[in-house]
């Protein structure tokens, strides 16, 4: 019997709230970007001469840069990618799987979405130290005396940021929601001042210039893509986090406030720099008046304190969405809001984001060295989204060949462009995102690696389910209750429900295998919910389905159920899990230093019984060893 779930999932609110909410939230990683971008780009580690021509031409690249990674490829196509109103690259992944099911494409599909995945990690600890730096530095243009301090109280504030985490990001979001309005509405606002002696800035928006720039030093050009790719950093936040604001509301906040604001600013710098080319030392906080330098650094602070936040708030979401979808084990996860589902806290994650962070401020120490660490991840994750797109655009939305492949053409030279810009400083501190990605990604692989090889052996010695009801049913005895049985597949008899009998030599009068399937949408909407299987002698096989956003609490499922006789009765059911310990062996599968991480991950992974909420005084644990 087949039940539906009541209800999809969808983003509810008024417009201009949305909007509002989005500009403060998706919009903090770029709306940083000023601080340190344009900085970065002629005092950085490939220095340019502050002149007119490399002023209009950095300016013209930001604003094309802009134009076409964030407006045209995420705004206008990027987004249309939702599965069922989330985004992401988890998200596009399971999207693309569920469409194209298994062919010649899946494994690239998987590889590339789980790389994206890695790389994320890297940007989510670098974007901390990056922003919280660059905004606290700051103090030493207010007063230079002030520069020793910069370091301690930017390592006090990231601090305070992950602490208050457990707290939930609706607080900290409701607290610091407004102040991000009133930072993009100083950045326009301190633009607009400078530009107003040199009104001619506003020439940048024509491309004459980027290519201008390219002719006069090609090389330097090219070399200075990877510090103007700095003001697209957090691009992908639009994409990520659609599911809370929905694809509109975060296309009319970058069009009509983010987008004017930044480039307002970026263009103010620019002026600023005609006219006083030493300020290319910190062109953000000098644009301001000196009377307003401490206001502007304790606002900028503040705002990236902001943009923090939704960095570390994506990886608590990214990394749940890898638990469900099999490539993480089950992980303590803690709900900071009664109403609003995506609000989650993950301890793990926040405090080794917070040792990485500390570590990286204290061991790059400036946010030009940091610099050299940051883009490395973001245009990666760029590349792979380019190359998503384009199997998108094939096989999922069919476009015309010639018009898929020019779209994906096109993006695939502009981000592999920033992409091998950024690789040049991979000496100078681009190798750690990468070797951060990289432990990710081995630990991702070999989850999912593993979790396959482990289910074949243990397929390989199930035992039929008929046979096994015919030859128990009967000669077994039988007591009160229910027992349910959790089972990784739908098929055959579970560890545990083998060795209870072999060694308790009871069953319960009703017997439920319920297996818990994760599916490729975020959330089932009014798709089937579970299903119910009546195999006689008081057996039942259920397999319960939920998205890959939704946490699943099988004492509340199982009290909707009618299907299995008489009501579940909490106080009369017990759960059985089967607990494997892996012993690796020579046997087909994985590299033996694989399978002792793999094993390693197996026993210190949350239980069943936290990730499904299952009444610890109703667990029954039965274990066994498997040779992997």
């Amino acid at each position: 019997m087949r039940v539906e779930a009541p209800s999809s999932h969808a983003v509810h609110g008024r417009l201009p709230t949305l909007a509002l909410g989005a500009l403060g939230v998706v919009f903090g990683d770029i709306g940083t970007s000023p601080i340190y971008a344009l900085k970065e780009s002629f005092v950085g580690h490939h220095p340019l001469t502050v002149d007119a021509p490399h002023v209009y031409g950095v300016l013209s690249l930001i604003f094309w840069t802009m134009m076409l990674i964030v407006t045209v490829k995420y705004v206008f196509i990027v987004m249309h990618a939702d599965n069922e109103g989330e985004g992401g690259s988890m998200a596009l992944l399971a999207l693309i799987g569920r469409t194209l099911g298994e062919n010649r494409w899946t494994p690239l599909v998987v590889m590339l979405g789980v790389l994206a995945t890695a790389l994320f990690y890297g940007d989510a600890i670098i974007t901390p130290a990056m922003s919280v730096l660059s905004a606290v530095e700051g103090l030493s243009v207010v007063e230079s005396s002030l520069s020793d301090l910069v370091l301690p109280i930017a390592i006090v504030i990231l601090v305070g940021l992950f602490l208050i985490q457990k707290h939930g990001t609706e607080k900290v979001g409701t607290f610091f929601g407004p102040i991000m309005v009133v930072y993009f509405l100083a950045l326009a606002g301190l633009g607009v001042l400078n530009m107003v002696p040199h009104p001619e800035i506003l020439g940048i928006v024509n491309p004459w210039w980027a290519y201008q720039f390219f002719a006069i030093d090609p090389m330097l050009a090219f070399l200075a893509l990877g510090s103007v790719v700095l003001a697209v950093t957090g691009a992908e936040a639009l994409y990520a986090d659609m599911g809370h604001f929905g694809r509109k509301a975060i296309s009319v906040s970058w069009l009509y406030g983010a987008f004017p604001c930044l480039m307002l600013n970026y263009m103010g710098q620019g002026a600023l720099l005609l006219d006083n080319p030493a300020a290319a030392s910190n062109p953000f906080f000098l644009l301001a008046p000196e009377w307003a330098r401490l206001p502007l650094v304790i606002l900028a602070t503040l705002a990236t304190i902001i943009a923090s936040q939704a960095v570390i708030s994506g990886a608590f979401s990214v990394t749940r969405q890898a638990v469900q979808l099999g490539f993480l084990p089950r992980l303590r996860i803690l709900h900071t809001s009664p109403s609003a589902e995506g609000q989650i806290y993950i301890p793990l994650v926040n405090w080794a984001l917070l040792v990485f962070v500390i570590l990286l401020v204290v061991f790059f120490r400036s946010s030009s060295n940091l610099a050299a660490a940051y883009g490395i991840a973001v245009t990666g994750t760029m590349v792979i989204t380019a190359c998503m797109l384009g199997i998108l655009t094939f096989n999922v939305w069919r476009w015309p060949p010639l018009v898929a492949g020019g779209v994906t053409g096109v993006f695939l030279v502009i981000d592999g462009a920033y992409f091998l810009s950024n690789a040049t400083k991979i000496p100078d501190g681009g190798w750690f995102p990468l070797a951060v990605a990289a432990v990710v990604f081995l630990l991702l692989t070999t989850w999912a690696t593993g979790r396959k090889i482990m289910r074949r052996y243990l397929a390989e010695g199930a035992v039929d389910y008929d046979l096994f009801i015919k030859s128990t049913a009967s000669s077994v005895k039988r007591v009160r209750g229910t027992a349910i049985f959790l089972s990784s597949t739908l098929e055959g008899i579970p560890p545990a429900l083998l060795h209870n009998v072999k060694h308790n030599k009871v069953l319960h009068e009703r017997v439920i295998i319920l297996t818990v399937v994760t599916e490729n949408v975020p959330h089932l909407g009014h798709q089937e919910r579970f299903e119910v299987t009546d195999r006689g002698s008081g057996f039942y096989r259920i397999r319960l389905r939920h998205g890959f956003m939704e946490d699943v609490d099988i004492p509340a499922t199982l009290k909707t159920i009618t299907m299995c006789g008489a009501p579940i009765a909490m106080m009369d059911t017990s759960y059985f899990l089967s607990r494997q310990t892996l012993i690796p062996s020579e046997r087909p599968g994985m590299a033996i230093w694989r399978e002792r991480l793999f094993a390693w991950m197996i026993r210190n992974a949350a239980t069943p019984m936290e990730f499904f909420n299952l009444p610890t005084n109703r667990v029954v644990e039965l274990g066994s060893q498997v040779e992997i």
